[in-house]
């Protein structure tokens, strides 16, 4: 066990939250100070071209905090590389971005790049990131081809989407499978000298399972289901209870 945590959490649900009423409460920036004190290795937050959830104003705010009283922490920027949020990722400059190939429209991020059908978009965000020197992840489908088209793209790390081994929850055997791609995936992109990453429907039931069978993934990046543990349990207990999953504490 280590001291060193991989956990980053997302607090998109935070603001969906507070955005239900004109008041600043909960704050999104409280919430990840309270995490990363119990803990976490940092925060993600994904903010949509309609701020339904995490506005720019937030993205500023905890680059603030993290700069001002976590200089050890990281921040990573989730979106779609538009020309937007290729300004907002210059001006906040995170530790890491997450490029998605999310439409405007979705709910939540659902399936990883087509790399075949995305270069010359992906060549020339990962351009800028460089520039600005803020790590690349690509988010990419559990699937062993894709960190061969990160690497050849210049990305320095995959998160690989954990949401069909997530959705498993009530089907053993059918976890097991979707496990096998999710560990195939980590496995090809460590031989391809990928930092690995993982994220989505990631619960302390789940958690365990993946760790064991990869335990080089350096972080895992969790909303939805930490903050449904932390309605429970609070968000410092949350971030001790994701961390023992993951066999840190």
């Amino acid at each position: 066990m280590t001291a060193v945590s991989r956990l980053s959490v997302n607090v998109n649900a935070v603001a969906v939250l507070r955005n239900r009423r004109d008041l600043p409460w909960p704050s999104v920036t409280d919430l990840a100070a309270i995490a990363l004190e119990a803990g976490a290795k940092g925060i993600t937050v994904h903010p949509r071209p309609d701020e339904r959830h995490i506005r720019k104003t937030d993205v500023h705010d905890l680059s603030e905090l993290i700069g001002d009283r976590f200089p050890n922490k990281e921040l990573c920027l989730e979106g779609y590389p538009s020309a937007d949020f290729l300004d907002l990722v210059d001006q906040a400059r995170p530790d890491q971005v997450l490029f998605v190939p999310d439409d405007p429209n979705q709910s939540t991020s659902d399936h990883g790049w087509q790399f075949d059908q995305d270069t010359s978009l992906l060549e020339h965000a990962i351009a800028k990131a460089k520039d600005w020197a803020v790590t690349v992840s690509l988010f990419c489908d559990p699937d062993p081809s894709a960190p061969d088209h990160a690497v050849r793209l210049g990305a320095e790390r995959i998160e690989i989407y954990t949401g069909p081994y997530g959705a498993c929850f009530d089907d053993p055997a059918r976890a097991e499978k979707e496990l096998a791609k999710v560990v195939a995936t980590a496995e090809a992109a460590r031989a391809a000298g990928l930092g690995v990453n993982a994220g989505h429907d990631l619960t302390v039931a789940n958690i365990p399972a993946l760790i064991v069978s990869a335990p080089f993934i350096r972080e895992m990046s969790i909303g939805h289901g930490f903050t449904a543990d932390a309605l429970i349990h609070g968000f410092a207990g949350s971030v001790v209870r994701f961390r023992r999953a993951l066999g840190e504490i």
